[in-house]
C-alpha cells in the first residue's frame, strides 16, 4: 500500500494546516442566529473519547497540521475539556505551532488557569453585545455577568484574547463601534462575522443580515483602518485601527468569499470530518479510529482531501446545510 503523503493538500492544491476539533455539540446558550430554541444533541455514546481526540490530533500533526483549535458547541461544556487540551498541548513544539480555543466564556473562570497551563495561549471569545437585555435576548440562556467575569479571568492569566461578534442588523449594529473601543481599552482584537445560513433556526436570517462592507465603510469614517498582514490561520482579513492600537478582523462569507485560500478542515464531536463548513459531505473518522486498522485514519483523511470542494455556496434564503453551526464549531 502506498504510504500517506506527509502533508495534506486538497484536490485544488491548497495546503491544509489547520484543524478545528469539536469537543461537544452541546452548548449552554441558544444563540438565535446559531441554534433553534429546542435542540437535539448527540447521545454521549456517539461522542469521541478523550483518547480518540488525542489520537486524531497526533495523526493530523504527523501529516503537517500546525494549528489546532478546540471548539464546540461550547467546548468547556464537556467534562474533561482541560485534560483534552493538556494531551494535545504535549504536541506543541513537536510539529504543532499553536493550540487555541473558541468559547462563550461562561465557564472560563473555572478553567482559564488550567487551559493556560495546558499550552493554550490565545482564545477567541464569542460576545455579540455588552447590553444585558440584548445579551439575554440573543443567547436565550446566557448570563452576561458570568461571561464578563470569565473574560476577566482569561485576561488575568495572560491569554491573548480576540472577541468574535456576529453583526446583526437592527440588533447590535449600533454597538459595533463601542465594542471596538472597549476591546482597545482591554487590549483585545475584535473580529466581526457575517451571519451564516447553517441549520434551521426560528428566525429569518435575511432580517438580521448586515454586510460587513457597509460596516467597514462606517468604521472608516471614524477611524483610520490600515490593511494588516496579520493572520491567525482563519478566514479573517485584518486592519490595524491606527487611533486605537488594536486590530479589527472581518469574516465575510457572503460579501467577500474567502474560500480560495482555505487551509481548514473540521472534525465534529462524533468524529465526522467536514471538508467545508457550507457542505454536508463528510468522512467518518470515528469508524476509522475504531476499525483496528492503523492505516485507516490516514486513508480516510486522504479520501477527504480528494473531496474538499472549491468553495461554499451560501444563500441567506436557504440553509446551506441541515447541520447547525454548533455541530462543527464554526
Amino acid at each position: 500500500m502506498t504510504s500517506a503523503s506527509p502533508v495534506l493538500n486538497d484536490q485544488f492544491g491548497r495546503r491544509i494546516s489547520y484543524v478545528r476539533l469539536s469537543l461537544t455539540d452541546r452548548c449552554d446558550m441558544r444563540c438565535r442566529y446559531c441554534m433553534a430554541e429546542t435542540m437535539e444533541f448527540l447521545p454521549r455514546s456517539e461522542i469521541l473519547s478523550h483518547e480518540e481526540i488525542g489520537t486524531l490530533a497526533r495523526a493530523f500533526v504527523a501529516r503537517g497540521v500546525t494549528r489546532i483549535r478546540l471548539t464546540g458547541g461550547e467546548p468547556l461544556a464537556r467534562r474533561g475539556a482541560v485534560d483534552v487540551a493538556r494531551d494535545i498541548g504535549r504536541l506543541l513544539g513537536k510539529g504543532l505551532d499553536e493550540l487555541t480555543l473558541t468559547t462563550n466564556a461562561s465557564r472560563l473562570r473555572d478553567h482559564a488557569q488550567g487551559l493556560r497551563e495546558a499550552g493554550v495561549e490565545r482564545i477567541n471569545i464569542s460576545l455579540d453585545t455588552r447590553d444585558p437585555e440584548k445579551f439575554s435576548h440573543i443567547t436565550r440562556l446566557g448570563n452576561l455577568a458570568r461571561v464578563l467575569d470569565g473574560i476577566a479571568a482569561a485576561k488575568d492569566v495572560g491569554f491573548r484574547i480576540k472577541i468574535n461578534m456576529v453583526a446583526l442588523k437592527g440588533l447590535n449594529d449600533q454597538e459595533i463601534l463601542p465594542m471596538l473601543e472597549w476591546c482597545a481599552e482591554q487590549g483585545f482584537d475584535l473580529s466581526l462575522i457575517e451571519t451564516m445560513p447553517l441549520g434551521m433556526i426560528d428566525e429569518d436570517r435575511t432580517d438580521r443580515f448586515l454586510p460587513l462592507t457597509q460596516v467597514q465603510d462606517e468604521l472608516s469614517a471614524r477611524y483610520s483602518l490600515i490593511p494588516s498582514a496579520h493572520r491567525t490561520g482563519g478566514p479573517a482579513r485584518y486592519w490595524q485601527v491606527q487611533e486605537l492600537g488594536n486590530r479589527i478582523g472581518l469574516i465575510s462569507p457572503l460579501t467577500a468569499n474567502f474560500c480560495e485560500g482555505c487551509n481548514r478542515i473540521r472534525v465534529s464531536a462524533s468524529g465526522q470530518l467536514y471538508m467545508c463548513l457550507g457542505h454536508e459531505d463528510n468522512v467518518d473518522l470515528r469508524a476509522a479510529l475504531r476499525s483496528g486498522d492503523p492505516a485507516a485514519v490516514d486513508a480516510a483523511v486522504d479520501l477527504a482531501m480528494g473531496r474538499k470542494p472549491r468553495r461554499h455556496t451560501f444563500d441567506l434564503t436557504t440553509p446551506a446545510t441541515a447541520r447547525h453551526m454548533s455541530v462543527t464549531g464554526g
